[in-house]
């Protein structure tokens, strides 16, 4: 009898050490470093399961788990196994425990696309049907849908009327996301940004409607790329609309030409009508001329106070500011025709 309880005991022993060495050696095969020396874009296809994404890590050397290992593990210590579909990034360092966290709980790797101020719907999708981690499926028809039911009445009454509707920034997206649903949010981004900074705009301003103010920055946009002027150069066309003064801004002459303008503006554009022509019309363009970010609307309603009601580019990206005409005239002598 007292041979047997030894006997017994020895085998628990036995079966206890084996068990344990075998829990070790798994562990020790799931926790080392997958092989990858620099980060890695790795693709889950829709319906894959975890013992297939195992062996697609196997396939391209990036682990060498056996699948037996790989089955025990997945079994009966992995936890979670229902993989999500996606693109997920893997990073030396991180071992296939890292991975299937990163694959159970759906924490796909996030790209960005930069929408950027100052460029035109056109620019924007040329930039949306470049980025190939992008499904590109913009069209008029889509471009129509995106602008409607937005719970607001002062912007995109008029489908065909979309540049400018949509606030530039850079968004983050999934791979496969559809271009139309990255504009999607952006316009309701724009929505939302404009309709808090309308609320909050200063008092007595020449604009009628939010959708003036987006009409406002994006000139502000088009007139420069130095941040600091953006307030001042606001003030002045605020001043100008209140003195019921022509804006006579080039942008806006350059838009109302379209894909005829060829680098060069000329006295004949300048008296060339059309409803974008700033120099012929009174007021502000019927739309936007381009993409506004946060930081030019914020403009167009908290314009600087200023007496200036002129302004002429440097050469060096800025602008000298002059409260008369004859200032003006002489600035423009200095920076323009000397040059």
């Amino acid at each position: 009898m007292k041979r047997t309880v030894v006997f017994l005991l020895s085998l628990v022993f036995i079966v206890v050490i084996v068990g344990a060495s075998c829990v070790m050696y798994v562990s020790s095969q799931v926790t080392a470093p997958i092989k990858l020396k620099d980060d890695t874009l790795f693709t889950i296809e829709n319906g894959s399961n975890a013992y297939r994404t195992v062996k697609q890590l196997r396939n391209a050397g990036m682990v060498d788990v056996s699948p037996f290992i790989a089955k025990v593990w997945l079994k009966f210590f992995a936890g979670s196994t229902s993989v999500k579909s996606g693109s997920y990034m893997l990073r030396p360092g991180q071992s296939l425990v890292d991975a299937f966290t990163l694959f159970t709980q759906g924490d796909e790797h996030l790209f960005a696309v930069s929408l950027v101020e100052g460029l035109t719907l056109a620019q924007w999708l040329e930039a949306l049907r470049a980025n190939q981690d992008l499904v590109f499926d913009v069209n008029e028809q889509t471009l129509s849908n995106l602008t409607q039911g937005n719970g607001v009445d002062w912007c995109c009454e008029n489908a065909q009327h979309t540049e400018g509707v949509f606030l530039a920034d850079t968004y983050f997206f999934t791979k496969g996301t559809k271009a139309s649903d990255v504009l999607k949010r952006a316009h309701r981004a724009l929505i939302t940004f404009v309709s808090q900074e309308w609320e909050k705009r200063a008092e007595d301003l020449p604009l009628s409607s939010p959708y003036d103010a987006l009409i406002l920055a994006s000139i502000i946009e088009k007139e420069t790329a130095v941040p600091k002027e953006r307030d001042m150069i606001a003030g002045v066309f605020i001043n100008r609309l209140n003195k019921n003064m022509r804006l006579q801004t080039d942008p806006t002459v350059i838009y109302g030409i379209g894909s005829e303008f060829d680098g060069n503006i000329t006295r004949k554009h300048l008296r060339t009508a059309t409803p974008y022509n700033t120099y012929v019309i009174k007021g502000l363009p019927p739309t936007p001329i381009a993409m506004a970010g946060k930081a030019a609307i914020h403009a167009a309603l908290h314009p600087l106070a200023t007496d200036a009601l002129y302004f002429v580019a440097k050469g060096d990206g800025s602008h000298q500011f002059s409260n008369t005409l004859k200032a003006h005239n002489a600035a423009v002598r200095k920076y323009q025709l000397k040059r």
